[in-house]
Order: C-alpha cells, then sequence, then structure tokens
C-alpha cells in the first residue's frame, strides 16, 4: 500500500504536463529565439517533408510532443538499469529518496523555465531520474513470493492507470486556466508538481522500508554493457543466473521489446487518426482516454490481480493475440463504434501484457540481482517507446492508416509466437 501511494503521488505530479504540451510548445514558437528550439522545429519540418506529413499546426505540436517524449524515454532507457544496478549495490530505499528528490528539483527548475532550453533541462533531468519506476516493481519482487507476484504487479498497473487518468484531467483544467492568465498557467502546473513530488519524498522518507537487507547486497560497479543495446538484449550485465535463466530472461526481454514497439507505434499515431477521420477535437481525444484508462483499471483489478501463478505468460500472450483484432478494426474504422471496439480490445492488452511479462521477469535471480534485471528489462521497454512511435509516423503517413495497422497486426504475430514457446518460471 505504501508503494501504490507513493507511485500514485508520483505519476500524479508527472502525468499534469501531458494535456498541457501543446499550449507550453505554443508559447516557446512565440518567445525569443532559441537556439534549441529553432533546431528541433527545423527537424520537424524535415520530418514532415520527408514523409508527406500535410502542414497543419495540430501535426507540429504532435510530433514536437513526439520528439520531447521519445527523449524522455531514451533518457530512461540509460539510466533504468544503472539505478537497478546501484540498488542491488546500495539497496532499494536509498535509491527511491535520491531519484525521488531529484525529480522533485526537476518540477521545481520547469517552474523557472523562461526558455524553451531551459525546459528541455527540466525534461531531461526528470527522464534521467525516472527509472525511480522501475525500481518500485524492484520492490514488489522483493517483498512479495511467487503466489502473490502478479497481485503485487497489478497493484503498480492500477497506479499507473489512475496516475494517467487523473493526472491529464487536473492539467486539462490548468490548460483552461490559461485563456485567463497564461503566466498563472505557466507557474502554477509546474508548482503543483513539485509540491506533490516534494510530499513523495517526506512519504518515502518517513514509511518507506528497505526490501534488500545488507548481508544481501553486491559489491560492484556500473559497466557499459548497463547502456549498450546489444549487452542490454543479452542481459549481459546479469550475472549469478543459470543459462537457462539467462536464455529465458533473453526471450521475455525481446518479446516485451517488440510488444511495446508495434504498441506504441499505434499509441501515438491514434491521435493523427481520429482526428483526420473522425475531427476530434483535444477534447474528444480525452475522453476517448479516459474510457480506456477505466477499462484498464477495472482489468488490473480483476484479470491481472487474480491471475494465477505460472500463468501470467498465457495471459501476456492472449492480450497480444486480442491487440492484433485491436489494430486492424482501429486501421479499418469508418464509424466510432468499431473504433471504441477495436479500443475496448487495446485496453485490455494495454492492462495485461507489460504487468504480466514484468511478474514474470521478476521471478529470475535472487534478491540481489533483480534490480539489475529489472532495470534492463524496463530499459528495452523504454527504447521500444523511444523508437516505436516515430518509425510507425512514417509508415502512417507514407503508406496510410490501414495499411499501416495492418503491418502493426501482421507483426504482433511474431512476438506472440515467441511468447508460446516460453515456459513459466514458477518458484
Amino acid at each position: 500500500m505504501i508503494l501504490f501511494i507513493s507511485l500514485v503521488m508520483d505519476l500524479l505530479a508527472f502525468t499534469v504536463i501531458l494535456p498541457l504540451l501543446p499550449t507550453i510548445l505554443e508559447h516557446y514558437e512565440t518567445a525569443e529565439y532559441d537556439f534549441l528550439y529553432d533546431n528541433i522545429k527545423a527537424g520537424v519540418s524535415g520530418f514532415k517533408h520527408l514523409v508527406g506529413i500535410p502542414e497543419s499546426e495540430k501535426w507540429n505540436s504532435v510530433l514536437f510532443g513526439g520528439i520531447v517524449g521519445s527523449m524522455f524515454s531514451y533518457l530512461q532507457f540509460i539510466s533504468s538499469p544503472t539505478l537497478g544496478a546501484l540498488s542491488d549495490v546500495h539497496g532499494r530505499r536509498p535509491l527511491m529518496i535520491i531519484t525521488s528528490i531529484v525529480i522533485a528539483l526537476s518540477y521545481l527548475l520547469w517552474a523557472f523555465s523562461t526558455s524553451f532550453t531551459v525546459f528541455m533541462l527540466a525534461r531531461i533531468i526528470g527522464g534521467i531520474s525516472k527509472g525511480n519506476v522501475s525500481l518500485s516493481t524492484v520492490i514488489v519482487g522483493d517483498v512479495t513470493s511467487s503466489s502473490k507476484r502478479s497481485k503485487g504487479m497489478a497493484v503498480v498497473g492500477v497506479a499507473f492507470s489512475i496516475g494517467f487518468l487523473i493526472g491529464p484531467l487536473i492539467g486539462a483544467w490548468f490548460s483552461i486556466r490559461s485563456s485567463q492568465d497564461f503566466n498563472q498557467f505557466f507557474v502554477f502546473p509546474a508548482i503543483y508538481a513539485f509540491v506533490l513530488a516534494s510530499l513523495n519524498v517526506l512519504f518515502i522518507i518517513l514509511f518507506l522500508k528497505e526490501s534488500l537487507p545488507v548481508a544481501k547486497r553486491v559489491c560492484g560497479f556500473i559497466n557499459y554493457s548497463l547502456i549498450n543495446p546489444f549487452s542490454l538484449f543479452n542481459f549481459s550485465a546479469v550475472n549469478h543466473v543459470s543459462k537457462n535463466e539467462k536464455e529465458h530472461l533473453k526471450r521475455i526481454g525481446l518479446v516485451y521489446f517488440m510488444y511495446l514497439f508495434i504498441y506504441s507505434g499505434l499509441e501515438f499515431t491514434l491521435t493523427f487518426l481520429t482526428h483526420q477521420r473522425f475531427a476530434y477535437t483535444s477534447m474528444q481525444q480525452g475522453r476517448m482516454f479516459l474510457v480506456t484508462g477505466l477499462i484498464m483499471i477495472i482489468v488490473h483489478g480483476t484479470a491481472v490481480r487474480k491471475v494465477e501463478p505460472g500463468k501470467e505468460l498465457e495471459m501476456a500472450r492472449n492480450g497480444i493475440l486480442i491487440l492484433i483484432p485491436s489494430f486492424i478494426l482501429v486501421g479499418m474504422a469508418s464509424n466510432q463504434v468499431i473504433l471504441y471496439l477495436g479500443l475496448v480490445l487495446f485496453s485490455y492488452a494495454s492492462a495485461t501484457v507489460v504487468s504480466c511479462l514484468t511478474s514474470e521477469t521478476s521471478r529470475i535471480g535472487r534478491e540481489e540481482n533483480k534490480g539489475t534485471i529489472m532495470g534492463v528489462f524496463r530499459s528495452l521497454g523504454a527504447l521500444a517507446r523511444a523508437l516505436g512511435p516515430f518509425l510507425a509516423a512514417i509508415a502512417y503517413w507514407y503508406w496510410s492508416p490501414m495499411i499501416c495497422y495492418m503491418v502493426g497486426a501482421f507483426l504482433l504475430i511474431l512476438p506472440c509466437y515467441l511468447l508460446g514457446n516460453v515456459k513459466s518460471k514458477v518458484n
């Protein structure tokens, strides 16, 4: 429960910026010259011309926001395995406190970001420190038995769903205020995030106990394999596991990467499709994500929470299978009924696949190397989220929405097939 409350506070602060990004970027566009902003804008313009995206302020905002989001994911790709390895050496609690403090400071810097460069610096600091999410999954693995592992990961999933459901609504409220006083809009959400993150730091210091005893920690140092993509896919930094366990990790990690690579593409291009095909406004898109978020909470609280030990991989495979018709329905949707039917299936996959794969991965290894294992695992997902959206955007605009989603549905067969040949490691 302590970890759940901490995650909810962290995510409520983190997600408040999501609906504000378009307005923030519009503000910096009209501000005085900024070298970083102008260079990213030139990159966006070049990408649009290369792919064939029509000139539109809507697409400019989406692509610019996509670059910021991909940068954030890439930073997590770098930091997650390093923070996980450090937690195996120094314990989970100190790393949770440090990352939470740095995250709070990044929000404080955001409040004073009068230039785009300072704003991006705040996002970079926050992105590097956001590896605290992987630490949370490590702690769940430390304190739960094999029979209760899925229930623990489901609680983490519910925290994510609540954060991504309520946080953007709070951000939307700040966005409405922006039409009245931009200065208040710019400062208040950052102060809100800073205060909530600071309370989370205090909460962690007071209530979070160390889950890795000193006797079970390891002596070591950070090596290059923790940020080398090829080494990460091979889990080269993970020691003290058998050859079979290493192969198991590699297979699960590859499935996780492939799934999120394809999944994040639909998630990102969905904004293009709903606006282009159904003329959705930002408010209508907000309602759409509200519905999917509610479905995810229900699935986390029922199906994922009650899955039997050893059945996680089966549920994850079913989730990937269900995502295939979801892609097809969304790609072919000629009316909102078909669109929402596809999104219901999409929500089920969103709630099950990652939680179940995470639960299975947390079974591998011993307490002294779980931080490294989960850090590398989460890093692969962050890399997928950094790359997937832009390759999907190329397919979406260069071919067509239907072909883009049909290709995505076809590609999902591979991780589904790979997962079908993996047997669960139940302790």
